[in-house]
């Protein structure tokens, strides 16, 4: 395929997982989760098996497409499930689960990177294919909680929930730190490169490090969580990967960069899962509609950032554009004041 071509499939599996989280919450809501992720998993492995064996451009095109569909409403119907079942330790359950994605992030390269030789890429769509039969089961097998809702979301339910500010303060915040996540773990590797000149593989070996302190960060949050309130912790994580960004953009130094990439993903770790952790507190009764409109807007922020970021880029470098960055985590600790400061309001 063409670039062109190539970016077209890109843009519409995330169109799917956009429609996927959309739709996931008031299903969620009114039939409860079970349908809603044994579907989702089904469409997921149903998409990975048909792209192994699909050759026309059009019909690859509409599978990624559904690909992005299961996988979107996978997301966030797990998170709205925890969420759910975890009314005492929201934060630390998710962060757990945020470790769990994380893992698919830093170890599925690996295994594309080891197997795809030796297995060819349709024998490996068709394992990737064969493994969400698993979870298949287990959602099958599994026992959920009720439907919140069996007659549907009424149109003053769904007028509380629109005229809530802090579910609009939720969403724009989590906009800024999906556009951070996305646009870090896509730009490290290149602004190493091309500021410090670092091989590909030592650039490599750094973003494992960005997506490993993630990992370790929601690892400890998830143990401490309780010991902190929730708005401390996403002000003081998103001030240190401020602190750490506004480091890696000035430093000359190889081996602080690395540091200060490692720093950035410490700071990031626990301010999505800790920021739902805080909406589903406050959208209890319907958190899978609330969650559903925060993860449309955190993934248009997603999808947004890492593009401003490389039309920067193009003419003034990737260290300029990391100021995008910078100022998404200024914009994060802002929002959580005001998240603060409405919380009090309410609650007087």
């Amino acid at each position: 395929f063409e670039k062109a071509d190539a970016g077209r499939l890109f843009l519409l599996m995330n169109f799917g997982m956009l429609l996927g989280s959309l739709v996931f919450g008031p299903i969620c809501d009114r039939f409860g989760f079970r349908a809603l992720l044994a579907v989702s998993v089904l469409l997921v492995g149903g998409s990975f098996a048909t792209l192994a064996f699909v050759r026309g451009y059009d019909s690859i095109l509409g599978f990624l497409t559904l690909l992005g569909l299961g996988g979107g409403a996978l997301n966030g119907g797990t998170n709205a499930l925890l969420n759910d079942i975890s009314p005492d330790r929201r934060a630390s359950a998710l962060n757990l689960l945020g470790i769990a994605f994380g893992c698919g992030a830093l170890f599925m390269p690996f295994l594309v990177g080891s197997l795809l030789q030796s297995m060819g890429l349709q024998s490996f769509l068709v394992w990737l294919s064969a493994l969400t039969l698993v979870p298949f089961i287990l959602f099958v097998m599994a026992q959920f909680p009720p439907p919140k809702h069996q007659r549907g979301i009424t149109r003053s339910a769904m007028g509380k929930i629109l005229g809530n500010p802090l579910l609009f303060l939720f969403a724009l915040l989590l906009f800024f730190q999906s556009g951070n996540e996305f646009t870090m773990g896509g730009w490290i590797s290149t602004y190493l490169g091309e500021r410090m000149n670092f091989e590909p593989q030592n650039a490599a070996y750094v973003l494992a490090g960005y997506w490993g302190a993630i990992m370790a960060g929601r690892w400890i949050v998830s143990r401490v969580a309780g010991a902190f309130p929730a708005h401390a912790l996403v002000t003081g994580s998103a001030f240190l990967a401020l602190v750490a960004v506004v480091g890696l953009i000035v430093t000359d130094s190889p081996g602080g960069a690395a540091v200060l990439a490692a720093c950035v993903g410490l700071g990031f770790a626990a301010i999505f899962p800790t920021t739902l952790a805080q909406a589903g507190t406050v959208f209890a009764e319907f958190s899978g509609t609330a969650f559903g409109i925060i993860f449309v807007v955190a993934l248009a922020g997603g999808m947004t950032a890492p593009w401003l970021v490389g039309r920067i880029a193009q003419d003034h470098g990737v260290g300029s554009g990391f100021w995008i960055t910078a100022a998404g985590c200024a914009g994060i600790i802002v929002l959580q004041v005001l998240i603060r400061m409405v919380e009090r309001r309410r609650s007087a």
